[in-house]
């Protein structure tokens, strides 16, 4: 590799990167620097996130800024407040030595006031999100009409957040000889479109193929049923005591019931989502960086200001919808040259998924068991010797150790090691031991019915098949697609038990019309089902699902009978229906049989615990998550066990 000090950095650039511990340039940094210092050229540079995009530009930026003027000559755009705040932190600290040079962090959530003073009294580099630098521009708070310099940072990220306009917007107010630098871990059309019109016969420099995933990463995909998503999460965990990780979930909701979940079962757990407010999010990352969040619950939004070197791995609790999401997330972890894993929790039904996202990223995943009960166990047994083993004595124990030896007088060694283990692993073994193997073939039906199996069919006939006509008790749903959408009354079903997480058994009597269609469920996966279809979108249109008051479920061509709601239009696959019986979604698997828990049903059932958003404990909120077998509430976490 070359040296920093032969790429063309002057002195005391070279004396910053020293100072920050850098011995050798990263490829992206090898090969953007000389180009970006030698030339006022426009650069296109595809590299994965964590190999250095920001000191590959932020090096020359720096130089060839003049520090003698006060005007703003060079904008960095990054898709997230996080992003924007860390790439401030880094350009301040490479321009350490850099007398005269400022530099300014534009962003929501914080006082826009404040910032136009920062800029007015001088700032030659402004690090910003889009929509606050569109909004300074509107109110006339920034000029970047004379900038010499804009780099777009994780171009792809923002624009897959929506920000296309935004983007072209801001560039429209910048002068046509700037040189543009556009920095991306994949090149999707609209990164494309923004070159093509914006930059001026861009030079580009590629890492590794165009589009490809980090090699560093390692992926793999576990086969689980829809309702043993949960259990899985946790086993993957258990079989990783030292995991420090980002869960990806589609949705808010189920990003901060799986979060909640993890918290109640005895994890450092926390989640990170757009609902929460910026302070809660400040402390929920600030948790993470300290690793006291080992593990980080997130929608793909949310994360894109996740910067951590040292994540261990990457779990997709459902895969996203775009391929292009999936290449992000892997990014996460296998950073600054360490290894990584992205694991995949799929059903059966999105095998056909790992197909398209291995073309895509030209990686081969790895098909790999559920572990199993006794695997875990043999992991966790070794894992808590090896940390008593490294542990280091704690000089004031020397006080007691008299009368602890009078205690344990006549207990010899073995039986002595086998107490220890025993005292922190007993629960733990206990629990395991007899755990069921979720790699069962059967493990897509959940739990029976205890009144019989049901055969699903294409034809089927419904009698009394709703709630509240009698019958067998279950509900029965009208949705607002049908054969017109694609669908059969297999691939229906398959879509609406991988949607909500339900096993096997739990959809039922689908009858598929040309523009709707009809379904049962068991009455008790009723909320779940509700809830999950509440604003929920596919290819950017609302599939609604609501209860049907028709019995019969046959409908007619003109909506299918009553439903308990507001309807908003007819069926036809337009109309849109809001449910009046929207109640809480348990969301993310809710079982309880995978892990002993640290507290009794009846302590559960506490109204006042609840976990905040915020990554706090259900007790709280001054711990991010106890031992799994405390029985104390407010216990700290056992590191034997994580």
């Amino acid at each position: 590799m070359t040296p920093f000090s032969e790429l063309g950095l002057k002195e005391s650039l070279v004396k910053a990167i020293e100072d920050l511990g850098f011995e050798t340039p990263s490829e992206v940094q090898e090969k953007a620097i000389p180009i970006l210092l030698a030339d006022h050229i426009d650069l296109v540079a595809l590299a994965q996130t964590g190999t250095g995009k920001t000191a590959a530009f932020g090096f020359p930026l720096i130089q060839r800024i003049d520090p003698s003027s006060r005007t703003t000559q060079g904008l960095i755009l990054s898709p997230t407040r996080e992003l924007c705040l860390q790439i401030t932190k880094e350009i301040q600290a490479y321009s350490k030595y850099e007398r005269g040079i400022n530099t300014v962090a534009i962003y929501g959530g914080a006082s826009i006031q404040d910032q136009a003073r920062q800029i007015q009294r001088g700032a030659q580099i402004v690090v910003a999100t889009p929509g606050r630098m569109k909004d300074m521009i509107n109110r006339g708070m920034v000029d970047i009409s004379k900038i010499d310099y804009c780099i777009l940072d994780e171009a792809d990220e923002m624009l897959n957040m929506g920000f296309f306009e935004d983007i072209k917007d801001i560039l429209s107010n910048t002068p046509k000889e700037k040189a543009t630098w556009l920095f991306s871990a994949t090149m999707p059309k609209e990164v494309a479109i923004i070159a093509k019109k914006f930059m001026n016969s861009p030079q580009e420099i590629t890492v590794g193929t165009k589009n490809s995933g980090a090699t560093t990463v390692q992926h793999e995909y576990y086969v689980a049923g829809g309702r043993d998503r949960y259990p899985v999460l946790k086993r993957l965990a258990d079989t990783n005591p030292n995991i420090f990780s980002v869960i990806f979930c589609r949705t808010k909701r189920d990003t901060q019931k799986v979060a909640e979940n993890l918290i109640e079962d005895g994890y450092n757990a926390g989640a990170l989502h757009g609902d929460l407010s910026q302070n809660q999010r400040d402390l929920v990352m600030n948790a993470f960086r300290k690793k006291q969040i080992q593990m980080l619950v997130a929608t793909d939004v949310a994360a894109r200001g996740i910067d951590v070197d040292d994540i261990t791995h990457v779990i997709n609790y459902q895969l996203p919808d775009e391929i292009e999401t999936y290449n992000h997330r892997s990014g996460r972890t296998g950073r600054a040259g360490k290894s990584g894993t992205s694991m995949v929790i799929i059903t059966r039904s999105e095998m056909r998924k790992i197909k398209a996202i291995e073309n895509k990223i030209q990686k081969k995943f790895i098909a790999k068991p559920i572990p199993t009960g006794i695997e875990i166990c043999e992991t966790q047994l070794y894992h808590l010797v090896n940390k008593i083993k490294d542990t280091e004595v704690n000089a004031d124990v020397e006080n007691y150790l008299p009368a602890i030896n009078d205690i344990l007088e006549g207990i010899d060694k073995d039986t002595l090691v086998q107490k220890i283990v025993s005292v922190e692993f007993g629960r733990f073994f206990n629990y395991y031991n007899k755990a069921k193997d979720l790699n069962s073939n059967d493990r897509d039906r959940g739990e029976r019915p205890e009144r019989g199996e049901r055969r699903d069919s294409g034809d089927s006939r419904d009698r009394g098949a709703s709630r509240n006509y009698g019958g067998d008790g279950s509900t029965r749903y009208f949705i607002n697609i049908g054969e017109k959408d694609g669908y059969d009354w297999m691939s229906l079903k398959d879509f609406l038990r991988d949607t909500v997480n339900l096993g096997k058994d739990d959809i039922f009597k689908v009858d598929v019309k040309e523009s709707f269609s009809f379904f049962n469920s068991e009455a008790n996966v009723e909320e779940a089902i509700l809830n999950t279809f509440k604003d929920l979108k596919v290819d950017g249109r609302f599939v609604n699902v609501e209860v049907s008051n028709n019995p019969i479920g046959g409908g007619s061509s003109r909506g299918g009978g009553g439903f308990k709601g507001r309807s908003k239009g007819g069926s036809g696959g337009g109309g849109g229906f809001r449910s009046k019986e929207r109640g809480g979604y348990k969301g993310g698997g809710s079982s309880r049989s995978d892990r002993p828990s640290r507290s009794s049903s009846s302590d559960r059932s506490d109204s006042g615990r609840r976990s905040s958003g915020d990554g706090g404990s259900r007790d709280g909120g001054k711990s991010f998550g106890g031992s799994p077998f405390s029985e104390n509430k407010k216990s700290k976490r056992r590191n034997g066990f994580m």
